[in-house]
């Protein structure tokens, strides 16, 4: 018969620590691993917004896999389709080739992808945050608009060039504020045509504060730091419309801007709605081993997975990367002991607290729920990014203190086109790779 196949689909959070699992945990010749993903590392994506600030090199946040799992063969494409009752995957990969995958055990953690709402123009004019493409377009559009605006005449024009509007102030909105701010004041050093003062940053959330997922004694710090900075924080408020050259807001007003940028949350990979499984607000119906009840050769974990909650009624889990890490572990322990290696196991984790770097000295944190701000919570927020990192550690640590010492290089490079980060164009390009 041959080796089974244990096939993951999708190398994020959940899916590289699957695999991590089951490369350590698996004997050699028990079982062949294969993972399908569209690019060749794991991306960290809490560092994204120090990218789109400047302050990180775009590969520090790129973690290779090959070098990281030797054991598994890696396929370098879009799935478009699953077929549960064949046990078969379809995936294309970058020149439209297909082909089909057979597997034994099949692990979805194909995570997710930017909510988009039914509101005028995002879609075409927003842009996205959830790639390094996306991190690295906004840096040289961020800087392309301060050189604009200061060669404008006209003065509309040149605050509008000037604006930079973030929906979304959770935890990607409110760092990429943050690190934004860093950003156009390190652009300013030596122009004469631009102040500091022209340059507005401006947050937009309907929550009736900042980072409304953590305790009012973190959230009403970061909001502080962001305006003492200079930021305009708008709250119980959200966008009606946004068009080329405007973000209109629900409140009435308008805010002449060319960048508006849209965090304002994820939802699962629209994989699942392709594949007949029960979902629980878009994602997979899971029991507490982290396998599906229908089909006890699929497990799902991360994003895509409604794994219950045993700290809180049994709720699905929060999308949190915290969680895909330890889910996707406890998904290989899990694979594994369905093919006769190991013990199943239950998924239990109380969240441990968050970090928000707010750039510079500053930063929010509640470790173990103690809440920190300042310079505490930054070197706890900087631990724990090096703890949780799979690699790159030495590199990030480095370019960090490079960061300190010297003067953050502010130069564009014109790499990534307008076309693929706008939201419409990536869901267009997500819907052609479904087939």
């Amino acid at each position: 018969m041959g080796e089974p196949r244990v096939l993951v689909v999708g190398t994020g959070f959940a899916g590289y620590h699957c695999l991590r699992t089951l490369e350590r945990v698996l004997p050699a010749g028990a079982a062949e691993l294969m993972a399908v993903n569209p690019t060749d590392y794991m991306l960290y994506v809490p560092l994204l917004p120090e990218v789109a600030g400047g302050s990180l090199d775009p590969r520090r946040v790129a973690v290779p896999l090959r070098p990281k799992l030797p054991r598994t063969r890696l396929v370098q494409a879009h799935v478009t389709g699953l077929d549960l009752a064949a046990r078969t995957c379809t995936a294309v990969d970058v020149e439209g080739r297909e082909q089909v995958l057979e597997w034994d055990r099949l692990v979805l953690t194909a995570g997710s992808v930017t909510r988009l709402m039914s509101i005028p123009g995002v879609a075409e004019h927003a842009f996205g945050f959830k790639s390094v493409a996306e991190a690295v377009f906004l840096r040289d559009h961020v800087l392309r608009q301060v050189e604009l605006a200061e060669q404008a005449t006209d003065p509309a024009e040149r605050a509008a060039r000037a604006t930079f509007v973030v929906v979304g102030a959770g935890y990607t909105g409110t760092e990429l504020v943050a690190q934004g701010q860093q950003l156009t004041r390190s652009a300013l050093r030596g122009r004469n045509g631009l102040s500091e003062s022209e340059v507005k940053w401006v947050l937009v959330d309907l929550a009736p504060r900042v980072l409304p997922g953590l305790d009012e004694r973190l959230s009403g710090p970061a909001a502080r730091v962001l305006r003492a900075r200079g930021a305009d924080v708008r709250l119980e408020t959200s966008v009606e419309e946004v068009t080329a050259h405007c973000a209109k807001l629900t409140d009435g007003s308008e805010i002449p801007t060319r960048t508006v940028v849209w965090c304002v949350g994820v939802r699962p990979d629209p994989l699942v709605e392709s594949v007949a499984l029960a979902t629980v607000k878009g994602r997979v119906v899971v029991d507490p081993t982290l396998a599906v009840p229908t089909h006890p050769h699929v497990f799902a974990a991360g994003d895509v997975a409604a794994v219950p909650d045993v700290f809180n009624d049994g709720e699905p889990t929060p999308m949190t990367a915290q969680h895909a890490q330890r889910q996707g572990k406890l998904a290989g322990r899990n694979v594994a002991a369905s093919l006769g290696h190991g013990t199943f196991g239950t998924y239990r984790h109380r969240d441990l607290g968050f970090v928000v770097d707010l750039a510079g000295s500053q930063a929010v944190a509640n470790p173990l729920h103690v809440p920190l701000t300042g310079l505490p919570a930054k070197a706890v927020a900087r631990g724990y990014h090096l703890l949780a990192m799979p690699g790159n550690r030495l590199r990030v640590a480095v370019d960090w203190l490079t960061d300190l010492l010297v003067r953050r290089q502010v130069v564009q490079f014109g790499l990534v086109p307008e076309a693929g980060v706008r939201l419409g164009d990536a869901e267009k390009v997500g819907a052609a790779n479904r087939g």
